[in-house]
């Protein structure tokens, strides 16, 4: 009898400590890049083994049809943890209650478009999706947007949004972080996870630059810095970033289809990282490096590295750089290949406060008298 009731109370408190399931958002959601990252997220592997999930599919009206398959599939994979799939066309319904939002559709750059027509229809979508945020979604809703340009579009759903916190958008950069590290385990002989510290600098584009200058390689044990590992600076100032940057061309000309599984696989690394954080802080660098983006300064989004305490998921800035502006270029105090390699690159993520260029990436150095940051909420003081 008292095995019974034991049983019994075992039974009953596990149903009761059971989590609430959470919602989740996925934009695009009959696209090919959602077809490669809703089972994942329905199965566990973004928000943990014992996390209820009500999946929120959302999509144009078109894409009706197609999303009732979807739906379909998830069905019949019988998840325990996938509590509801809800199919939509409707913000109202799509942004409602949202825990997590994963923002994949956008307007793609059609033959013929310019990329101020692409940027003017992508604003129409994410201001229309960051003004729901603001009105349905909870305030500490976790935003990650994927569609290109992504930069772009988060600043436009976070202004769109002024009551969630600017900390809470991200945009996705993990695609090409983990491109790198690909390419410099595979030139070692090693497995992915014993790279880390690789940076990815600029937008997720053919001017991006991937950067192993603080990069390490677990040889057989032992850490190594990227440039001893690999043994050939050459590949490294050549190939290697070539190859990074010119991957999702090569993908597409190859598949005849731009990345899906990859993209799903980025998106899962990232939203995972954001959510539960990580107790290596080493490992922090080398999965967040060149990941996400924020507000630092009014209208500006630039890409930088994030340590994610484990228990309170509490973002803080890794470190910085610090480069001289000069009238013809940039004299920098650290040899940084990567700034005299592609100063379009640099453009692109260095913000200029009077006459300074802040460079996210490593050794911090930081003055209070640069345009009172320290202050701003936008941008919290690091100690």
């Amino acid at each position: 009898m008292l095995t019974l009731l034991t049983a019994m109370y075992i039974v009953v408190r596990a149903a009761s400590s059971e989590a609430d399931p959470i919602r989740v958002l996925v934009t695009g959601a009959a696209g090919q890049i959602a077809y490669s990252l809703l089972y994942s997220i329905a199965k566990g592997d973004v928000f943990g083994k014992d996390q209820p999930i009500i999946l929120v599919l959302l999509d144009i009206p078109p894409m009706l049809p197609v999303l009732d398959g979807v739906v379909m599939e998830l069905q019949d994979c019988a998840l325990p943890l996938l509590r509801e799939v809800i199919p939509t066309d409707k913000v109202e319904v799509g942004f409602k209650d949202l825990d997590a939002a994963i923002l994949v559709g956008s307007m793609p750059r059609k033959e013929g478009m310019e990329r101020k027509d692409l940027l003017k229809a992508n604003v129409a979508i994410f201001k229309t999706q960051g003004a729901a945020l603001e009105k349905y979604a909870k305030k500490t809703v976790r935003v990650l947007v994927v569609g290109n340009p992504a930069n772009t579009n988060c600043l436009i759903a976070s202004k769109s949004a002024p009551s969630i916190p600017k900390e809470n958008f991200s945009c996705l950069t993990r695609l090409d972080h983990n491109r790198a590290r690909s390419q410099v385990a595979m030139r070692c002989g090693v497995p992915a996870d014993a790279v880390k510290n690789v940076i990815i600098w600029g937008n997720h584009s053919s001017t991006q630059y991937p950067d192993v200058h603080h990069a390490m390689v677990n040889v057989r044990g032992k850490e190594v810095e990227a440039y001893d590992a690999v043994k050939d600076d050459s590949w490294l100032k050549g190939d290697f970033i070539s190859t990074v940057q010119l991957r999702g061309a090569a993908v597409i000309k190859a598949r005849k289809l731009s990345s899906a599984m990859s993209a799903a696989k980025a998106i899962c690394d990232h939203m995972r990282d954001w959510w539960f954080g990580t107790l290596d802080v080493s490992r922090v660098f080398g999965r967040w490096g060149g990941m996400t983006s924020r507000i630092c300064s009014k209208n500006f989004f630039f890409k930088h590295h994030k340590t994610l305490t484990f228990n309170a998921k509490q973002l803080t800035l890794f470190k910085c750089l610090y480069f001289e502006k000069r009238y013809l270029g940039i004299e920098h105090r650290d040899s940084l290949f990567s700034i005299w390699k592609n100063p379009q690159t640099c453009k692109a993520f260095c913000l200029d406060v009077s006459d300074k260029l802040i460079l996210i990436g490593s050794t911090l150095k930081w003055k209070n008298n640069i345009m009172g940051l320290h202050n701003s909420a936008n941008f919290p003081r690091i100690s």
